[in-house]
């Protein structure tokens, strides 16, 4: 699940705004007032899609949490399947959430901006979307390179199991919803800085299908979501690196009547005593004796799966490197990196006095 996510990453949202990487909150909202004013697609001369990218880079920017996380991660996996990242700023069917930038001293701009694009809580156009979450556990290195299914336990907000998150008692009949007289949305008319504008959005109580169950579901007391303890299975891909993320859309938290955000998880990888990553390549190193690198032996190595022979051969320097095919990383349609071996040649401390007069020997026949 990576595509998704390097187009994203690939944005800079600091150019987007004009700032600098360590602007102040004031200094991110000044800049967006400006180009909000500048590219909104009612205004002649407006740019709705730079509009869009603006926005996007305000809500980003302008949230410490989301704004921390893209400074700081640099690929998220979905689900162990592959990578996506900061969507989901709801709403309005743009993936943008109006209602939640501050607007500041632009007045009622952000009723507007929710009026021309249907956005915000209980907008025209699209639901409600609960708060992503994040958490991180540690893996054996050999784990990260073949991958894992790992189970956590974590407390959160989730869809009532009684109602299945609708809120209404099972079995129960559905009457009018008083507050919209059955219409499922709300017309208001609002004052702003250009005028009156009328609204038409969806309704609180209904959330816009025009009912309301005759008797609220017992467990959840009619708001669809409960806080509980969830057992969450996690399929960690092949291949992942320290620090890498695997994204679970909609398990995060749940909202009333809206949709879940998504999980995060942040995976730390233990280092191994012997092996480590390059690329996709696992590397490591061998010492060997001085005569069985004059002469030549077989060495009898432990892998990440079984052991295996490798054959030194006859001659070898200090820092040569034995390749042994498909034993590194898997990676793509099944194909491996390989396992590359750097000799160590390990010279003796000490020499025996027959030891001495041999090498005295190589060393009057210069070698």
């Amino acid at each position: 699940m990576l595509d998704s996510l390097v187009s994203k990453m690939q944005k800079d949202y600091y150019n987007t705004l004009g700032v600098e990487k360590g602007a102040s909150k004031e200094e991110i909202k000044k800049a967006f007032h400006k180009l909000a004013h500048k590219y909104h697609p009612d205004k002649q001369g407006g740019d709705e899609a730079r509009f869009k990218e603006v926005n996007e880079a305000y809500q980003i920017l302008s949230d410490e949490k989301k704004r921390a996380q893209y400074d700081q991660y640099g690929r998220v996996f979905e689900g162990g399947q592959g990578g996506s990242g900061f969507e989901g700023f709801q709403n309005g069917g743009f993936g943008f959430d109006f209602n939640g930038a501050d607007f500041g001293d632009m007045g009622d701009l952000g009723d507007i901006f929710s009026e021309f694009f249907g956005g915000g809580r209980g907008g025209s156009r699209g639901k409600p979307r609960g708060r992503d979450i994040s958490t991180e556990i540690s893996i054996l290195f050999k784990e990260s390179i073949f991958g894992v299914e790992r189970k956590i336990l974590l407390s959160k907000v989730s869809f009532c199991e009684t109602c299945k998150g609708n809120g209404a008692m099972p079995g129960t009949e559905m009457k009018n919803c008083a507050a919209c007289n059955g219409q499922g949305k709300i017309h208001e008319t609002k004052k702003s800085i250009f005028g009156a504008f009328s609204q038409v959005r969806i309704c609180d109580a209904c959330h816009g299908s025009g009912e309301v169950p005759k008797e609220a579901c017992p467990n959840c007391k009619g708001h669809g979501v409960v806080k509980k303890q969830q057992e969450i299975t996690i399929n960690i891909p092949a291949g992942i690196r320290d620090g890498e993320m695997v994204r679970m859309t909609a398990m995060g938290e749940a909202v009333s009547h809206g949709t879940a955000g998504d999980l995060y998880i942040k995976i730390n990888v233990e280092q191994h005593k012997i092996f480590k990553r390059d690329g996709n390549n696992l590397v490591m190193d061998l010492n060997i004796k001085l005569s069985d690198a004059l002469l030549g032996t077989e060495y009898k190595i432990e892998t990440l799966e079984n052991p295996i022979t490798v054959k030194i051969p006859e001659g070898v320097s200090i820092g040569e490197i034995l390749r042994v095919k498909d034993y590194g990383i898997p990676y793509a349609r099944g194909k491996r990196g390989d396992l590359m071996i750097h000799l160590k040649i390990k010279l003796p401390t000490k020499l025996s006095r027959n030891s001495r007069e041999l090498m005295q020997k190589l060393k009057e026949e210069g070698i």
